[in-house]
C-alpha cells in the first residue's frame, strides 16, 4: 500500500498484477474502505491479464482524514477524487468497478470524462441520473425500520465495539451469502488500518456537488456491466434492471441471493469472468 497525492489529499491505494496490464479501478461505497474489496477478488481478476487498483475514499482507511462530523469538502469531491486518481496513477483510461455509491461516482466519470473510463462495471447500485425512479421500489421494510430507529454508534476507540458495529450493519445490507466470518475479519481490518474510524461517517453529510454537471446514463459509451443481487434491500433488483437498460449495450448480471454487498467468494466464478470480459 502507498499513499498518492491527489489534489488536496492523499489516497491510500492497493495494487495489484503486472504494472503493464490494463487498469481495473475498484471503487467502494459510502463510509466504506478498500479492506471490504476482498484481496482474492482483487488477485482473480488480476490474474486474467489485469493491473488492479482499490483505494481508501478521503475519510476512510489511511487516505486524509477530517475530524468526525466536520468534512470540509462536498460530494463532488469524491468524483474529483477518482478522475485525479486516474490522472495520478498515469494508468488511463481505466475500467471502474464500483459498488453503491462508488457505483454513482464511477457512472458520473463516465459521462463526464469518458476518455479515462474503458469500462464499466456497477455493483449494487442504481442509476444516478438520467432514469425516471418514481416507479422503482423503496428500502426493505427490515432497511427502512433500521433507518427510523438506528442504533447507537459506538466507541469508536474499542476494537471489539467496532467490529459488533460494522458486521451488525453488515449483516443489515446482505442477502442470504451474508459471511460472519469474513466480514468480523474485515471489519478488524478496517479498525486496524484506519486513522480515525468515524470520520467514515462524515460521508453521510455530504451536501451538494457538481450541479453543474449532472449525470445522466444514457449518454455512456463504456462498455458496461451491471451486477446486482436478488436481495438487495437498498436498491431492489428493478433498479438494477433500469440501470442495465438505460445504458446502451450494457449487460445484466444478476446474482442470486446477493444483497446490497460485495460480490460473495461464492459468486466470484460469475463475476469475475464477466468482468474480464468488458
Amino acid at each position: 500500500m502507498r499513499l498518492v497525492r491527489v489534489g488536496d489529499v492523499e489516497l491510500c491505494v492497493d495494487e495489484y498484477g503486472d504494472p503493464g496490464d490494463p487498469p481495473v479501478l475498484l471503487l467502494y461505497g459510502a463510509a466504506g474502505s478498500m479492506d471490504w474489496w476482498d484481496v482474492g477478488f482483487c488477485e482473480g481478476i488480476a490474474a486474467g491479464g489485469r493491473r488492479v487498483i482499490r483505494y481508501d475514499h478521503r475519510d476512510t482507511g489511511r487516505s486524509t482524514t477530517w475530524p468526525a462530523g466536520a468534512p470540509a469538502y462536498d460530494g463532488g469531491a469524491l468524483e474529483r477524487d477518482c478522475i485525479g486518481l486516474i490522472e495520478a496513477l498515469g494508468h488511463g483510461p481505466a475500467h471502474l468497478v464500483g459498488l453503491s455509491m462508488g457505483g454513482g461516482i464511477a457512472q458520473s466519470v463516465a459521462d463526464h470524462r469518458p476518455d479515462l473510463v474503458a469500462a464499466l462495471t456497477l455493483i449494487a447500485t442504481t442509476a444516478a441520473g438520467g432514469v425516471e425512479s418514481d416507479s422503482l421500489p423503496g428500502l426493505s421494510p427490515e432497511l427502512q425500520a433500521l433507518f427510523a430507529d438506528p442504533p447507537p454508534d459506538p466507541d469508536w476507540t474499542d476494537r471489539d465495539a467496532v467490529i459488533a458495529y460494522l458486521s451488525d450493519t453488515d449483516r443489515a445490507y446482505s442477502g442470504r451469502l451474508f459471511d460472519e466470518d469474513r466480514t468480523r475479519k474485515v471489519a478488524g481490518e478496517v479498525f486496524d488500518r484506519s486513522i480515525d474510524p468515524a470520520a467514515a461517517g462524515n460521508h453521510w453529510l455530504l451536501v451538494g456537488g457538481d450541479d453543474d454537471e449532472p449525470t445522466d446514463v444514457r449518454w455512456i459509451t463504456a462498455p458496461t456491466l451491471v451486477v446486482h443481487g436478488t436481495e438487495d434491500p437498498m436498491f431492489p433488483l428493478p433498479h438494477g434492471e433500469a440501470l442495465a437498460a438505460a445504458i446502451p449495450g450494457a449487460r445484466l448480471l444478476v446474482v442470486e441471493g446477493m444483497g446490497h454487498q460485495v460480490p460473495p467468494q461464492s459468486a466470484w466464478d460469475q463475476v469475475v469472468p464477466a468482468i474480464l470480459s468488458l
